[in-house]
């Protein structure tokens, strides 16, 4: 399909050409609903930044999975549509879950109350922390510090860091699993 032709050209045609690895014809699909796809999410998830996440991932899905549109079922923007409808309550759903965790995690807390015993134990433990902490490489160890020692959320972080939110999650994880594997051969426990 020649690129001065894709502006004439039906959505069924362009996802046809998709499903054939045309990216010109991709490139046409997301000019054309882009703006559409993104205003739904923002108004589905009320951030913007998470709303541009989720019309990437809406794009990403019909450039893999371009045969799953049915010309017979509707038009391809109510397709893109019903599927930033899903991604959207997958991530809030997930938000949702997250913020339970946390909550469940800050109470599941205890610490010793008073004496010298729990003073001991308490000194032990955060000399082992700080030094399983010294072993991770720094962006792990900055993203760990601000979500449990800090008391932030995931984006919060993200933000603080200007990174985005999966990569600081990613080395979140990275990092919580390099310290429990620390203490663990100190006979510790981490966060």
């Amino acid at each position: 399909m020649a690129r001065e032709d894709l502006g004439t050209v039906d959505d069924h045609e362009l996802v046809a050409a998709i499903t054939r690895d045309d990216e010109a014809a991709m490139a046409e699909v997301v000019r054309r609903h882009h703006g559409p796809v993104l205003a739904f999410a923002r108004r589905l998830v009320g951030d913007s930044g998470r709303a541009e996440e989720i019309s990437q991932e809406v794009f990403l899905r019909l450039w893999e999975r371009s045969e799953r549109f049915d010309t017979q079922r509707g038009s391809l923007r109510a397709f893109l549509l019903a599927i930033t409808h899903g991604r959207a309550l997958d991530v809030m759903r997930s938000d949702s879950a997250r913020k339970a965790r946390e909550q469940r995690d800050a109470h599941k807390r205890t610490f010793p109350e008073s004496g010298i015993e729990a003073e001991v134990v308490a000194q032990t433990v955060a000399g082992a922390l700080r030094d399983a902490l010294g072993h991770l490489p720094d962006g792990e160890r900055r993203a760990v510090e601000l979500a449990y020692f800090g008391g932030h959320s995931y984006r919060t972080v993200a933000e603080m860091l200007d990174e985005p939110e999966g990569t600081i999650k990613g080395r979140i994880r990275s990092g919580l699993s390099k310290l429990r594997a620390v203490l663990a051969d100190q006979d510790l426990r981490g966060p």
